[in-house]
């Protein structure tokens, strides 16, 4: 997901304090100022507990779903712009873990379920909020696949600020032709079609059977297969996606499109490449759209092989910023470099590309490729997404571009909270998972002080957990034992934490006294710093007081690797 202006990201955070704070769980969280010292410790707060229906919806382990595992999709949708409403049926093919006789399925109000089957036979089921959860008739055995399908009708909730509120966009473009478009990350896919909603179970493949009226064109994810016209005047575009998929990477987008394509010469072999501008766009889009050549050569260096050759590269236009829709990347960035006329790094060199393709582009890798089980370990998606940015100002403008670009992006972190919430609720942190989860990597990158090996880290985490679905600790457990460097406290300090670290110092002739402040427990990072003028070296500060013999001039010249998300303060001699 593209971040937030900052503006709408200060919104969020007071949307979140006043909506979502109240239904977290009850636990401990750690909320520090960052100007807190390590005497005195972080400022624990403690938050009141959820609700059980944060629980149905965010938990992968309730009684209804943990049971079963999802292995195909069988979704057909027919979309009515003329009253905003939806109606079809989803074929949730499944396979049986442990026997049991309910199960849940996940479906947002006001839509409604006309009826379940399974073998042929109507199913009963009640309601509980956005859960339903149906008594099954046949016996479940372990091993066993079954199928049980899912009618249903209804308007589906209006995206109100897409792509960060979500729903579906009932909206025209400028020649007033209907668009309309889906987001859903957070919010959920079962705003507009049934299926478990969860990011901790993806089915092995997906067909999206969608029906339109005409002249309407329907893209949506993977290769489509067959485009079938109707009588009454509609048309049902299928398309079929033959990997894993997560929810809510599935979308809708129907409009005027036009369609052009090309082909990449990747890691796996040919690489189909097909764009979908509005019709009147074409010409910009070949202008625009080039860059995603660049990015794939970018990226699959960086980051292994682009995940879904079988599925292919689309891009299409979209009327919100964007999102990270798999193998049909939604772009809304108005055919012009940067985000939407901002650079977020205040440097420049995000007006030298366009943020939208390269963002939502390596989510494929990382959120699309590897897929967090819950919502509180999204950095993993971000994080590395906004770091990607960096990385390809790098492969197209130099490593020094690539660092000023990502050490740029600290001007836009808040640390208003810990970029990991509760888990189990479908709670998501601090917009800080984008800048502060980037400049932990590229810290990260420093610490591991081999570009070649850092290389190969990024890379193995793709190979390693291609096409899965993870928990953040597995993230941070890999990074950790390919580095060979113990980093379970810079996670715990830049995750866990609001806290920034800081170098405090103090130069009295040519002794230095130094410490870190303002951490967790435990914290040891080394870093770079000018004992000798200009030279760095490093050292190995803890939160203990220590010395070294110094050649500076004045205090003044003590400097530390700007390249390390930290802070300095100098105090006084003791």
């Amino acid at each position: 997901m593209p971040v937030a202006p900052r503006q709408l990201l200060l919104t969020m955070s007071v949307l979140y304090t006043l909506c979502i704070t109240p239904l977290l769980h009850a636990q401990t969280i750690t909320r520090v100022d960052s100007s807190t010292s390590a005497a005195r410790g972080p400022q624990m707060v403690t938050l009141p507990p959820s609700t059980r229906a944060d629980t149905l919806r965010g938990s992968f382990a309730t009684a209804g779903r943990s049971w079963w595992d999802v292995t195909f999709y069988d979704l057909h949708v027919a979309i009515t712009p003329r009253d905003s409403s939806v109606r079809g049926y989803n074929a949730i093919t499944y396979r049986v873990r442990t026997p049991a006789r309910e199960m849940q399925i996940d479906l947002m109000e006001p839509l409604v379920v006309d009826s379940m089957l399974q073998d042929k036979r109507r199913l009963t089921y009640r309601r509980e909020g956005n859960a339903f959860f149906a008594t099954l008739l046949a016996p479940q055995r372990t091993g066993e696949q079954k199928v049980i399908t899912v009618y249903y009708h209804g308007q589906p909730q209006i995206a109100k600020n897409p792509p960060w509120q979500g729903g579906v966009s009932w909206l025209a473009d400028s020649l007033k032709r209907p668009w309309i478009v889906t987001t859903d990350q957070g919010m959920g896919a079962s705003v507009w079609w049934p299926n478990k909603d969860t990011q901790a179970d993806e089915p092995d493949s997906q067909r999206v059977a969608l029906t339109v009226p005409d002249p309407l064109i329907e893209v949506s994810n993977g290769r489509l297969r067959s485009t079938t016209h109707h009588p009454n005047g509609t048309t049902t575009y299928e398309w079929f996606v033959v990997n894993p998929i997560n929810n809510y990477a599935i979308a809708i987008a129907a409009g005027s499109y036009a369609h052009y394509s090309d082909v990449y010469e990747g890691e796996k072999g040919p690489l189909t490449l097909d764009y979908w501008p509005l019709d009147y766009n074409v010409d910009n889009a070949h202008r625009q759209f080039v860059q995603s050549r660049s990015m794939l050569q970018c990226f699959e260096h960086w980051f292994g092989p682009y995940p879904w050759y079988e599925d292919g590269y689309k891009l299409l236009e979209v009327p919100n910023a964007g999102m990270e829709h798999q193998s049909a990347v939604a772009y809304g960035n108005w055919y012009q470099n940067g985000y939407r006329k901002r650079d977020g790094s205040g440097t420049g060199i995000g007006f030298k590309f366009d943020f939208i393709i390269i963002h939502e582009s390596a989510h494929e890798w990382f959120g699309n490729n590897i897929t967090t089980k819950d919502m509180a370990d999204m950095w993993v998606h971000e994080s590395f997404a906004n770091y990607a940015e960096g990385i390809y100002a790098e492969c197209q403008f130099g490593t020094a571009a690539g660092a000023q670009y990502i050490i740029g992006n600290r001007r836009g972190i808040r640390n208003d909270r810990p970029i990991i919430p509760a888990y189990g609720v479908n709670a998501q942190g601090s917009g800080d998972m984008y800048p502060k989860g980037g400049e932990m990597l590229h810290t990260i990158r420093q610490l591991v002080g081999d570009d070649e090996k850092w290389r190969g880290i990024l890379r193995g985490l793709s190979a390693t957990f291609w096409h899965q679905t993870v928990t953040g600790q597995q993230i941070e457990e890999y990074l950790s034992t390919r580095a060979g460097i113990p980093l379970a406290k810079i996670f715990d300090q830049y995750l866990r934490t609001t806290m920034v670290p800081v170098l405090e110092y103090s130069v009295s002739g040519n002794t230095l006294r130094y410490r870190w402040s303002n951490v967790v427990s435990g914290f040891a990072m080394p870093i770079p710093a000018t004992v000798v003028w200009p030279t760095l070296t490093v050292i190995r500060p803890t939160t203990e007081w220590q010395t070294v013999t110094v050649q500076l001039a004045n205090a003044t010249d003590f400097r530390v690797d700007e390249n390390y998300f930290v802070s300095t303060k100098l105090v006084a001699e003791h």
